[in-house]
Parts: structure tokens; C-alpha cells; sequence
């Protein structure tokens, strides 16, 4: 077949060529991945009508679902027998995988389990096995427990033990704990710490939301004696050290306190509820003073042995004190835990003297340290963990305590203190901080001895699953990818950080700029999720956001505004893209209302100068009116567009007119239309505008080669800040420049990602320099994009907003000069997406797998002297080329390969 493109050819081969080899399979039909609510079979939810969703795994071309059923039932038999008690959906004609419960209303403490089946491509059925999920408190009038503290003075150091004491004589079926803190815990049963979550419950506004947890204790209790432990720590509740921020100040510093409730279900059919009250007792633990901020102190010779276990005498404890609830809303904490992820050994130790000692982890981690040690009672040991050492192979923290204001020396930046106890080997973790460092310096009192395998690091973050992949042929570019998911992960915490030792805060600016990048690396839905509802619990009447969020008031009067707070429109229009699911949408829908209707408030001209501007750039600033008016624009934009998804005409209409305003005053001052450049022409005024769908159709090539010459002049190197890194490589790649974005991509000398990785780096730093005098923190996620471009600007695997959730995959990728291979993948609601090419020879073999019940519109950017030679299985239907590129949609699920030469 011969195709009017550059004597362009394609040559179809029968798909019996991959058959053989086994590249496509035909194995039928199954189901997996169910998940309610985004987690596997959650136990305590909230929410009156959870989502469901499944996927087919089905590699057979073509492979689809035609139809599907949930069935939901409170009994697992009569379910597996195809009954459905509560929810029986019928069967619907439709490849919908996400389903939100319509059924009888669902009741508190209640164990529901669900199953779905499926017709698939030819008719034929498939049912899933029983997933389960668990109703919580579903109504705050549910609890019964008292909210319960040891004081309410603020500014008692030692964190406060509680115990409570209880038989149960029946064969116990079931047991649930409810508890909601404000501040931190941990829960102990019969001496066993219940779960493996690490600074439970998440961060909230703590006056307007409270998190409660649910554990499965079913195992814990036992017939006969009973006893329950709860440690409380500060956390931000009770922020005890003083920094910048001013949180010693939040409005609703308390000292911690906490309310529980344990539901008991017997097997002769009762149940109880054993709760907080004044029959609990409390005393302080050995953790003589804890902060989120800096450390954690504990002297181990106050240890009380079994102080959690029913044998315990508790004589010389005190009675508890009732509290006022932090807040009048409480609800379920319904996202992936914070965990100790991985253990990292240490990979070297420097001994400087019998007192000192400095561990080298080889990496830089967001987490927290474990020593193991033996010495002499009162031995006094100082951890202090740092980023990076002075050149005497001491920690060096001075680039990340800068905002630090200590009122004394008590309470030394991310420096645990440890009081030994002298009883043999010891061992110590914090229970209730977590740090950013790579090295631990190890000072004591006395002399002691300590070997390599004495400490290790534990890398800590949001445990979110793994959802994609990137490797390629340039090492380079491999270390970037991984040091910007290590910086992602280290600044995940129940909500996105800046970083994970100066600040520990809620920028919005760095989390919208790394929102894709976390979502093509990671499934987060349920992280975003909650920080939205952190942005409804802080937006103002007026619609104003702060830059901080989670705050305790600060960042109301600097560094919010557009560029920062889009967060409001951009993370909950992206989640839609990536999940296909409305509902962040509609949550803050009235939010970013609000929001958008401010800025227009303060600029009726079209134009803002409200925001922070182009954040740590290299050399060149660009205009603060410029980067925020584009954001305006795009909040107002995705307002539009999502007021037409909810077939909302009159503000489709309203904001689709106040975008178009924006756009037209954006470029009567910044657009100079006879040479195609924008305000001064540096990078981030080129890029901004491209990336952000301001230009005019009829400049992007022409604003697009000013931008490509504008690198050049810049020797192929990036002159961008914060703003301007999110919108350079991929206002390159889409407009016909992907190999100057991967020239500055794979750069390795300054200013550059390669750069810092030349250096030793394994974390994105704050700053291009790795000597600048200020904004130095070597684990910054702000510049985290290329994480993202690397799926969309090389393996160009892109959701289609037209099908939202990547029901249609767009598949554009770039085979971009001095890059030998490629392959990307993500785990997408549908399935496995794999974009992958490589040279051979002189000729390019890309392969790529849509998954099933997904199609994909397939766009190969060839060049004048390039020709399509093979494509299978046959697609010749579909097709067509226009310009340099060769366009086939759409196909259909399953395995093609392509040779381009």
C-alpha cells in the first residue's frame, strides 16, 4: 500500500508473526483489581455511596467489556449464590469500570461484601471474587466515647500514656477500634501495637476537620483480661517548637487528646462497646518531648515495662480529664497510610572518636532513624541528622534550619536525644516525627561502640501504590527519574510538602507543578482527595486560599494567588483526566467558583499581578503579571470546562467569555504578533504561554521557534524558575521541538536536573546551583515535572479529556535523537498502558499494549526521510496522515508493534 506522504510506504504483515512468538495472548477474560472507594477492602468508610471499580484482565485484541453487574450483600454466601440483598445494579450495557452505590442506604458498623460480573467482548460472562468494604461511624452521633486528655496544659513536654482495663468472657467474633485524635497515636492491645501506620490520623485544620482511623483488633483481644494502650503524640496539634510559620500559635493548640470507641460483636450475639471515660488512667511515657518539626527526646530509664498489657499495675496513675472535641466534624480517615516503606542499612560509618560517629544512609530519605546500642545508664546520645556534611564529616544542617526560631537549646533541629537505661542493647525509633537527611551524626556522653549495622534509615512516606515505570538507555535520565519520585514520596505525608525537613509544609505552588508527575508514578487519588478537602476547610468567604495548606493562618498575605493556589482547579481537573471520576470535580466545584470570581474581583482588566512569580529562577525573572495571569486564565478555563461537564450552561458561558478575556488582554500586552515573542522572550514568557494554550493557533509556530531559538542562545540549558519548568519541555515537545527538550532534559552541567546527579544527588534539589547561598534544601519536589514530560513528552502516553480516565489513551511519543531506547508504563483505571521503542539498526521498533476495555488514538511524529515499513496486526482501516504525522484511530485493546525506518 502506497501512502502520499514522502514516498512513505507501509507494508502490512499478518498478525500470525506475533502469534507466534507469543505477543499477543488469548486467555479469557478475568477480573481484578477491585477497590472501593480507591482501597482494597476498607474497613471504616464514611462515604453514603462508594465508588467502586474493577479492571479486565483480558489480553486478547479487541478485548472489552460489553456489560456489567455489582451486586452488593450484607451475607457472603447468599452473594456467592447471586443475591444481593442491598445493591443489585441489573445488567447495564455500558464499559463503565467506576460505579458509585446506589443501593439501600448503608448502615454504621456494618460489613458489606461485593461482587461485579461482566460480559466482555463476545457476550461471554465473568465474575469476579467477593471483595468486601466496612461502614465506620457514618454519623457522628454513632460515638459513644468521651474525648479524653491527661492535662490541658500545652506546654507539658513528655508525650502522656492511657490505659484501660476490661474483661470479656464470651468467644469474641469481631472487634473494631474507632479512634479520633487531635494530635498523634499509637495503639496498643495486650502489648501489641495495632497496625503498621506511622502518624495517625492525617493533618487537618484540626478546629474544622478531625480524622478518626479503624483498626481490626479481632485478633488482639482475648477471653479473660483485656488491656488497651493509646501513646499520644503532639504532631501539628500542639506544635511546641517556633519556626517562621507561627504554628505555637494555631488557633487550635491543645494539649493531644482522644476519643475511642471498641465494638465488640460476641458470638452468642451481643456486642459492647468498650469507649473512653473517666475510667481510663493515664501517665507520662519515657518520651520526654516530641515536636513534627524538629525530634524526638526519650529517656529510656522512665520506661514502665508492660504499662499496655492487663497484668500492669496502674495504682500510681492518674485519673483522665474530659475535653471539648477538637472539632464538630469527624469523619474517616479513607487514604493510603503513612508506613515505614523501606529499611535502608547504612552504607558506610565514619568514626571520629569514641564519642562521635557519623552514618552515611548512600541516599536522601524523608523518615527516620533506628539505633540499636549498648551503654551505661544516663549515657546521653545526640542523633543529629542532616542533608549533607561540612568538610570535616560533621552534619551540616545550616541549608535547612534556617526558618527555625528556637527560644533556647533544648530542642536542637532534627536531633533525637536518647537517655540510656543501661539495661543491655537498646533500641530507639521516634514514634512521632519524621526528618530529611541522608547522614547521622551520633555524638554521646560517654564513650560507646557502635558498628555500621548499629543504625538504619527508614524511608517514610504515604504508602501509595506504585503505578508506573520509566527506563531508557541514558543512566542519566534513569537517576532523574528516580530521584524525582524520591523527592515526591518524601514530601507525602497525607498531603503534598515542599520538603521534608526545613518546612514540612502544604505549598500549593510545588504540589499543582508535581501533581502529574505523582499521578503518572503513583495512584494518589486518595491523598488528593483529602488535601482538597483540606482547601474547603481553609478557603476564605471571599474565596482566598492560602499558600500553605493545612495552615494555622499564615500564607493568607504572601505567596498565594494563581501561579501558587490553582491548585484548587488543576489537581482536581487532572485527577478527572487520570481517573475519570467526577467527583473531586463536584466537591469543589462552588470552591473554585469562589475562588476564580476573587481574582476577577481585583482584576477587571483581565490581567493579575496577585502571586508569587516565577520561584527560584536561573537567571532570567519573568514578569509576576505574566506567569499569574496565565494561571488565571487556566483556572478559568477548567472552571468553564468543568461547568459543561455537569451541563451547566449559564457558567460554561460566563467563564468560557471571562477565559477569552483573559487570553485576549494576556496577549494585547504581552504578545508582540509581528515576531511571535512574548514580553522579553526568555523561556519562561515563551513557554508559559505555549504550554498553557495562550498563544494564538497562527503564532504557536512561530512562538514555538523563538523558543527553540531562545535555548540555543541559552546554550541548551534551562533559564527557567519554578513556574517555567512545569511549561518548557513539553511547550517544546508539542510543538515540534522534542529533541531540543530532551537536549536540556539530558544536560549534565549547570544549570540542570543531570547536573545535581553529577553531583551526587539522589533527591531534586531546591535550587539549579548546588553552592547558592539560600534556598537549598536537597529535597525539593518543586521542580519535579520532567518526571511527568518523560511519560508525555518521550513515551506520550497522554489522557484524552474527550475520555476522561484514559478510556481513550493518546499515544504521541517522541523518538528523540541521542536516545537509543524507551519504555514507559502506567498502570491507568483500565489497565496497563506500555509505551515503548527502541533502535535497531537504522530502523525504530515501537511496541505498545492498551489494555483492555480501552482504546487508544496513536500519533507517530516520522521525519521527511523516515518510512512506516511494518505495522501488526492490521489496522490499515484506520489510518491517515496529515503533516509529518501518521495518525491511527482508533484501536483497540491489545499488543502493536511498528518499525519505522
Amino acid at each position: 500500500m502506497n501512502l502520499p506522504f514522502s514516498s512513505m510506504r507501509l507494508c502490512i504483515l499478518s498478525a500470525f508473526l506475533l502469534l507466534g512468538q507469543g505477543i499477543f495472548g488469548n486467555t479469557p477474560c478475568q477480573l481484578r483489581a477491585l477497590q472501593c472507594e480507591y482501597l482494597v477492602n476498607p474497613l471504616g468508610i464514611d462515604a453514603p455511596s462508594p465508588r467502586f471499580t474493577w479492571q479486565l484482565a483480558d489480553a486478547r485484541q479487541g478485548a472489552k467489556q460489553k456489560a456489567y453487574q455489582v451486586l452488593v450483600n450484607t451475607d457472603s454466601l447468599a452473594l456467592s449464590k447471586g443475591i444481593a440483598n442491598e445493591w443489585n445494579t441489573g445488567q447495564k450495557n455500558t464499559a463503565q469500570t467506576l460505579v458509585s452505590y446506589q443501593g439501600k442506604a448503608l448502615q454504621a458498623f456494618t460489613k458489606y461484601f461485593w461482587r461485579v460480573k461482566i460480559w466482555d467482548k463476545d457476550g461471554q460472562p465473568t465474575t469476579s471474587g467477593i471483595a468486601t468494604f466496612e461502614t465506620g461511624m457514618m454519623n457522628m452521633r454513632n460515638w459513644q466515647g468521651a474525648w479524653i486528655s491527661d492535662s490541658r496544659e500545652v506546654n507539658t513536654k513528655p508525650a502522656p500514656y492511657f490505659r484501660k482495663n476490661f474483661q470479656s468472657n464470651k468467644q469474641i467474633v469481631s472487634a473494631r477500634a474507632y479512634i479520633a485524635v487531635a494530635g498523634l497515636y499509637e495503639l496498643y492491645i495486650n502489648g501489641e501495637k495495632i497496625s503498621n501506620h506511622r502518624l495517625d490520623p492525617m493533618y487537618t485544620r484540626f478546629d474544622r476537620r478531625t480524622l478518626y482511623v479503624t483498626h481490626d483488633v479481632t485478633k488482639q483481644l482475648q477471653s479473660g483480661k483485656n488491656a488497651i494502650g493509646v501513646l499520644l503524640g503532639n504532631g501539628w496539634y500542639n506544635h511546641q517548637s517556633t519556626a517562621v510559620w507561627y504554628f505555637h500559635e494555631a488557633p487550635w493548640r491543645g494539649r493531644p487528646t482522644f476519643c475511642m470507641d471498641i465494638r465488640v460483636k460476641y458470638a452468642d450475639g451481643t456486642s459492647e462497646v468498650i469507649a473512653t471515660g473517666k475510667d481510663w488512667k493515664t501517665a507520662l511515657s519515657p518520651i520526654i518531648f516530641n515536636s513534627i518539626y524538629t525530634a524526638e527526646h526519650y529517656d529510656a530509664r522512665l520506661e514502665q515495662a508492660d504499662w499496655n498489657k492487663a497484668n500492669f499495675d496502674d495504682k500510681g496513675w492518674k485519673e483522665v480529664i474530659f475535653r471539648t472535641a477538637p472539632s464538630n466534624n469527624i469523619v474517616a480517615q479513607a487514604l493510603h497510610p503513612i508506613r515505614n516503606v523501606e529499611e535502608i542499612p547504612s552504607k558506610s560509618l565514619n568514626k571520629i572518636n569514641d564519642t562521635t560517629f557519623v552514618f552515611d544512609l548512600g541516599r536522601n530519605i524523608s523518615g527516620v532513624s533506628k539505633i540499636k546500642v549498648s551503654g551505661k545508664a544516663g549515657t546521653v546520645l545526640r542523633l543529629k541528622h542532616a542533608e549533607r556534611l561540612y568538610p570535616n564529616g560533621r552534619a551540616d544542617l545550616s541549608n535547612i534550619d534556617v526558618h527555625y526560631r528556637p527560644t533556647d537549646d533544648k530542642d536542637p533541629f532534627q536531633t533525637d536525644i536518647i537517655i540510656l537505661s543501661g539495661k543491655g542493647e537498646e533500641s530507639f525509633m521516634p514514634h512521632f516525627n519524621y526528618k530529611g537527611f541522608q547522614y547521622v551524626e551520633v555524638t554521646s556522653s560517654q564513650a560507646i561502640q557502635l558498628t555500621k549495622e548499629s543504625l538504619s534509615g527508614y524511608f517514610m512516606h504515604s504508602d501509595v501504590p506504585v503505578a508506573g515505570n520509566v527506563t531508557t538507555s541514558n543512566p542519566t535520565i534513569n537517576k532523574i527519574w528516580a530521584a524525582t519520585n524520591v523527592s515526591y514520596l518524601s514530601n507525602l505525608f497525607g498531603y503534598p510538602t515542599d520538603c521534608p525537613q526545613r518546612e514540612k509544609n502544604g505549598w500549593t505552588g510545588d504540589a499543582h507543578i508535581a501533581s502529574e508527575t505523582g499521578l503518572y508514578n503513583f495512584d494518589g487519588i486518595t491523598i488528593y482527595e483529602k488535601w482538597l478537602a483540606d482547601h474547603r476547610d481553609e478557603q476564605q468567604a471571599n474565596g482566598v486560599l492560602p499558600s500553605i495548606i493545612p495552615t494555622d493562618g499564615w500564607g493568607y498575605e504572601w505567596g498565594n494567588g494563581p501561579d501558587w493556589t490553582s491548585t484548587i482547579a488543576i489537581i482536581p481537573w487532572n485527577i478527572y483526566l487520570f481517573y475519570g471520576d467526577t467527583k473531586i470535580l463536584a466537591d469543589n466545584y462552588e470552591n473554585l467558583k469562589r475562588y476564580v470570581n476573587h481574582i476577577e474581583s481585583i482584576s477587571p482588566n483581565g490581567l493579575t499581578t496577585w502571586g508569587l512569580g516565577d520561584w527560584v529562577p536561573v537567571k532570567s525573572k519573568s514578569p509576576v503579571e505574566l506567569t499569574s495571569s496565565a494561571y488565571y486564565f487556566v483556572d478559568a478555563s477548567i472552571l468553564a470546562k468543568t461547568a459543561k461537564l455537569f451541563g451547566k450552561t449559564a457558567d460554561y458561558e460566563y467563564y468560557s467569555a471571562l477565559a477569552e478575556k483573559i487570553k485576549t488582554a494576556f496577549n494585547n500586552k504581552y504578545l508582540n504578533k509581528t515576531t511571535g515573542i512574548y514580553g522579553s522572550g526568555f523561556q519562561t514568557e515563551l513557554s508559559v504561554p505555549l504550554y498553557w494554550g495562550l498563544v494564538p493557533e497562527e503564532l504557536k509556530a512561530k512562538v514555538a521557534e523563538n523558543l527553540a531559538k531562545r535555548v540555543a542562545a541559552d546554550n541548551n540549558h534551562l533559564d527557567v524558575g519554578l513556574l517555567g519548568t512545569k511549561a518548557i519541555l513539553n511547550a517544546l515537545s508539542e510543538n515540534g521541538y522534542a529533541d531540543v527538550a530532551y537536549e536540556i532534559a539530558s544536560q549534565e552541567s549547570f544549570p540542570s536536573w543531570g547536573w545535581w546527579i553529577a553531583n551526587g544527588a539522589t533527591s531534586l534539589f531546591e535550587n539549579w546551583p548546588i553552592d547558592a547561598k539560600s534556598d537549598i534544601s536537597m529535597n525539593h519536589i518543586m521542580f519535579g515535572e520532567i518526571g511527568a514530560w518523560l511519560y508525555k513528552g518521550i513515551g506520550g502516553i497522554k489522557p484524552d479529556a474527550s475520555q476522561a480516565g484514559f478510556k481513550n489513551i493518546i499515544l504521541a511519543p517522541n523518538f528523540v535523537e541521542n536516545l537509543n531506547a524507551f519504555e514507559a508504563s502506567h498502570d491507568c483505571p483500565q489497565g496497563k498502558i506500555i509505551s515503548s521503542w527502541k533502535r535497531v539498526g537504522e530502523k525504530i521498533v515501537y511496541t505498545i499494549t492498551i489494555p483492555a476495555n480501552a482504546t487508544a488514538t496513536v500519533l507517530l511524529n516520522v521525519k521527511k526521510h523516515q518510512h512506516i515499513q511494518k505495522q501488526y496486526p492490521v489496522v490499515e482501516k484506520s489510518i491517515s496522515i496529515t503533516h509529518k504525522q501518521l495518525k491511527i484511530n482508533p484501536l483497540s485493546a491489545g499488543t502493536y508493534q511498528f518499525e519505522i525506518q
